[in-house]
C-alpha cells in the first residue's frame, strides 16, 4: 500500500529565517509560517484562527531563504510532515512535527514594495535523517 507525506501552505514569516550550518557545513534554515484563517459559522458571527508552522530548509534552498525572506513576507512551501524526538537537559522527552520544505516561492512583494517581480519557485535537497540540533528545539 502506498502512502503520502505532503504539505502545501501559504502564509506569512513570522521572524527573519534563521539560517545555521551544521558541523559538516550543511546550510540550515528555521522559519516560523503563520497561516490564517477566517470563517462565519450557521448563525453568522464570524470566527479567525492563525496557525504557526516550524519549517525547515536544507542546503541552497536555506542559504535562498536566509538571503532573500524577511518577516511579513509571504511565502509557499511545499515539503513533507517530520516529528522528532530528543531528551532536554533535564532527562525529559520531547518531540516537534515541523515541515521539511523541498520547495519555495516568494509571493507578493515583499514588506509591501510594489511593482517586485516574484521569483520562479526553487527547490532544495532535503536529507533523509538531518545532523541532529542541540536540545533545544526553536
Amino acid at each position: 500500500m502506498a502512502s503520502l507525506n505532503r504539505v502545501l501552505l501559504i502564509g506569512n514569516l513570522g521572524a527573519d529565517p534563521e539560517l545555521s550550518y551544521t558541523p559538516s557545513g550543511t546550510a540550515k534554515a528555521t522559519m516560523r509560517l503563520a497561516t490564517h484563517e477566517v470563517w462565519t459559522n450557521k448563525s453568522g458571527e464570524k470566527g479567525e484562527r492563525t496557525e504557526w508552522h516550524r519549517v525547515i530548509a536544507w542546503g541552497r534552498l536555506a542559504e535562498i531563504c536566509g538571503e532573500y525572506l524577511s518577516k511579513g513576507r509571504q511565502i509557499f512551501i511545499e515539503g513533507r510532515l517530520q516529528t522528532r524526538s530528543w531528551e532536554d537537559r533535564d532527562g525529559n522527552k520531547r518531540w516537534t512535527t515541523e515541515v521539511v520544505a523541498s520547495t519555495m516561492q516568494m509571493l507578493g512583494s515583499p514588506r509591501g514594495a510594489p511593482g517586485e517581480p516574484d521569483l520562479p519557485p526553487v527547490a532544495g535537497d532535503a536529507p533523509d535523517s538531518p545532523e541532529p540540533d542541540d536540545d533545544i528545539p526553536f
